[in-house]
């Protein structure tokens, strides 16, 4: 799991560095044009998460059931589909870029240098998202650490290209769209790598087969897309809400916005991680390290979010001058490190209940539940948190909002097991193999896959 931590950590790292770069030219219109950028990309980056759920779920439970080919076949035609999907939507998203931005808030000269920067980076949608499935394929053969080095390596050349395009040849924010887009390049081609040459799993797309596996593809792909999607709608709403205290606002919201899945990358691994795990027993039938899997999992999560909030709240000012801000950017970043950071306890929690639900054969519960978060337990309490305390107001309410929903879905997380459980004793006329009557689940895939089952 932790190669998988590191993986989703630096995918986070490779957006910031764009936000650091261009804060230290010192204009607070390029931060906040990134941040309404990054709102639409963000739903489109939802996308391909969602993709890559559907890939590793159908993978693992494949290597759990130890059947080979069968991954191979659902990896090329989840890479065939997502291809095609991607490429569909990233044009209607670029032929619609302004009234994008227009519907998130930005106006005057940070829509247009927000345009420039989207016109460049959303055509590379198709790329990222591809190789995020390669990424989610490398996880599930048990090669997190292969799929952590593509991430590393598109951040590397993020870092390397970004002071070039930006300070060097005077580009700006087009600069750093360029440097993201040859950062995402590198990650498909670094994963391609380890999915073709290394692994072998690539097989010939066999047309009859493909139409088959488009029904069990979509029935993991859309629901987890529509769940992942909840979560940058409910940044459109918010990024709404705060357009209307002003740009310095705005910029301090979209440092915030980089902030968060960098701190708090392990959970988005944990979730990415936990998926695979689930699946593998599953497949294998281990009802009861799947249990395990979930209460490790969420213990974790609460442990991490808990010391990372305290360390957050220790550097806040270390993290106002690193990106370079003043006034009401500084404050919402300090609001942020001392009332709002905690919060992403629920957030995680959420995380880890959606995994289980994608990888159990109820991916609907995630959306019900992330698009709950994101309508019921957002609206209402930005719009009350803004009229009462401004900005502040509407971090705090979006904070407050979604925790019921992410406290109910732990507790169906569990009931599902639960319900799996039984249904699998009922089949096989014997309680399901538990941890103590088998501990490992040989993987014909990789030798490094056998592991996966105990990393949480």
């Amino acid at each position: 799991m932790v190669s998988s931590e590191f993986w989703f950590t630096a995918l986070f790292v490779v957006d910031m560095l764009d936000l650091f770069f261009l804060s230290l030219l010192g204009e607070k219109f390029l931060a906040a044009a990134v941040g309404y950028a990054s709102t639409v990309l963000f739903v489109t980056t939802s996308i391909g998460i969602g993709l890559s759920i559907a890939t590793g779920a159908l993978l693992s439970k494949s290597i759990g059931a130890r059947e080979r080919d069968r991954a191979c076949q659902f990896l090329a035609n989840t890479g065939i589909l997502g291809a095609l999907s991607t490429s569909v939507i990233a044009l209607v998203v670029w032929m619609c870029i302004p009234e994008l931005l227009d519907l998130v808030g930005a106006q005057g000269e940070v829509h247009a240098l927000a345009v420039q920067y989207l016109n460049i980076m959303i055509p590379s949608m198709p790329v990222l998202a591809i190789g995020m499935c390669f990424g989610a394929a490398l996880r599930a053969v048990g090669d997190a650490k292969r799929s952590m080095a593509s991430t590393l390596a598109g951040g590397a050349v993020n870092a390397v290209l970004d002071p070039v395009f930006i300070f060097m040849l005077n580009m700006d924010i087009e600069g750093a769209a360029i440097a993201s887009v040859c950062a995402r390049v590198t990650i498909f081609c670094t994963s391609a790598y380890g999915v073709i040459k290394v692994h072998q799993l690539l097989r010939r797309v066999n047309l009859q087969q493909f139409y088959r596996d488009i029904g069990d593809i979509l029935r993991i792909a859309i629901p987890a897309i529509l769940t992942n999607l909840a979560m940058p709608i409910s940044s459109v709403l918010v990024m709404r809400e705060i357009s209307g205290f002003g740009d310095g606002i705005v910029a301090g919201y979209a440092i915030i916005g980089r902030i968060t899945p960098v701190a708090f990358g392990v959970v988005f691994a944990l979730s990415g991680a936990i998926g695979p795990i689930v699946g593998q027993n599953y497949g294998a039938l281990l009802i009861d390290r799947v249990k395990q899997s979930l209460k490790n999992a969420y213990l974790f999560s609460t442990v991490y979010i808990t010391v990372v909030s305290m360390i957050v709240f220790l550097v806040q000012d270390s993290l106002v001058v690193l990106f370079s801000t003043k006034g009401e950017a500084s404050q919402m970043i300090h609001f942020f490190c001392t009332w709002i950071a905690i919060s992403f306890v629920f957030n995680g929690a959420l995380f880890v209940a959606n995994a289980s639900f994608n990888n159990l054969g109820k991916p609907g519960w995630s959306t019900l539940f992330n698009w709950g978060k994101a309508t019921i337990g957002t609206v209402p309490f930005i719009m009350v948190g803004g009229e009462m305390d401004g900005a502040f107001g509407v971090l705090s309410g979006q904070a407050i909002g979604g925790i019921v929903f992410s406290l109910l879905a732990v507790f169906f997380s569990f009931r599902l097991v639960d319900k799996v459980g039984q249904t699998v004793e009922s089949e096989q006329g014997v309680a399901p193999a538990s941890v103590e009557e088998e501990i490992s689940i040989p993987c014909p895939l990789s030798p490094l896959a056998s592991d996966s089952a105990h990393l949480v």
